[in-house]
């Protein structure tokens, strides 16, 4: 059996219910977010129910594009996510490991690639 640790993030942002800044459904702290590093990025509703997992070699641009393009699994869930969580893994192999390993084992629920568990 390969065992396999659940990164702790290295940035979290929340939503803002009344942002006073230019805001992204919500979100004005994507500049902390890194623009030049990769790693997995975990979406949560306000019930700390995990809703999408990603990866990205550079994570904020990668993030956005979740909140503004057309063709995103998250297009239609959008105000559901209240929390980001971001991870930072360089290596591509890891990257690909870690975001099968979480969608699987807590069960994202908006994830349909690489999905081995049963959805009820």
């Amino acid at each position: 059996m390969i065992d396999i640790t659940i990164p702790k993030p290295d940035v979290t942002i929340t939503k803002q219910d009344n942002p006073e800044l230019s805001n992204i459904y919500g979100f004005t702290d994507f500049h902390l977010i890194t623009r030049e590093k990769g790693g997995i990025f975990m979406f949560y509703n306000d019930n700390d129910e995990l809703l999408f997992v990603g990866k990205a070699r550079k994570l904020r641009p990668r993030i956005k594009k979740h909140f503004q393009d057309n063709v995103s699994p998250m297009k239609t869930h959008r105000d559901e996510v209240t929390k980001i969580e971001i991870c930072l893994v360089e290596e591509p192999a890891d990257r690909e490991i870690y975001e099968t390993y979480i969608i699987n084992k807590l069960q994202a629920k908006y994830n349909v690639d690489k999905v081995f568990y049963k959805q009820t």
